[in-house]
């Protein structure tokens, strides 16, 4: 896997060029991860309701291909996109999706942050009481709030065309977690939003990048 570090870019630009690597590709084009953080943006999935968006403000709003609902990027998140031929590489897409969260739960517990997965609820998820606990989920979730205890720290989001995927995950390293506010993240009324500073994490982006891309490439 080809590994691209991109550094701060816009988003657009970068959701044009991975539709075109994915439209143009062969079947023996080596599959790529790139690496990148944007400028501040809303972004909206293909089921994405405008309900969901509550007061955008000046930040701009882009309409994209992906699943899910909307979600905010911006400057301190690490996002993860990795460009692989899920045909070559001989998985289904729930197999993919559970390696692209493992990857992130493997570079939270690099931090000695435990993660978790929500049934039903793409992404990863902390204990706000205590991030560090290695103590397992039990018992059914509230059916009134299924996140109860929780911030989400790293949201999913995927496309695949021709076999091959591209959007990705983003992993909040050290960023402005306000515009989160702003929006109902991943279409959850009051789902907190965490990220790795605010539980108590000192690190650089680089560092989480580079330990991302480390378990991404070596499950993918």
């Amino acid at each position: 896997m080809d590994i691209r570090l991109l550094g701060q870019v816009d988003y657009l630009p970068t959701y044009e060029a991975m539709q075109a690597f994915t439209a143009t590709r062969t079947p023996d084009t080596p599959n790529e991860l790139w690496l990148c953080e944007h400028l501040p943006v809303f972004t909206q999935g293909l089921a994405g309701q405008a309900s969901h968006l509550l007061t955008p403000g000046n930040i701009p709003v882009v309409q994209t291909n992906r699943g899910g609902q909307v979600t905010f990027h911006g400057p301190g998140q690490v996002m993860a996109y990795p460009l692989v031929n899920l045909q070559r590489a001989g998985y289904y897409v729930k197999e993919y999706v559970f390696k692209l969260e493992e990857s992130v739960i493997r570079t939270l517990a690099h931090f000695g942050v435990t993660g978790h997965r929500v049934a039903g609820a793409p992404g990863i998820y902390v204990r706000l009481d205590d991030p560090f606990s290695h103590a397992a989920l039990v018992g059914p979730a509230s059916a009134s709030d299924p996140f109860r205890g929780l911030g989400k720290i790293s949201a999913l989001g995927i496309k695949v065309s021709r076999h091959c995927t591209y959007h990705g995950a983003a992993l909040n390293v050290a960023m402005d977690l306000q515009p989160f506010e702003r929006i109902n993240p991943c279409g959850y009324v009051g789902l907190k939003t965490v990220d790795l500073f605010t539980i108590g994490v000192q690190t650089t982006w680089e560092e989480a990048a580079r330990v991302l891309a480390a378990e991404l490439a070596a499950r993918l």
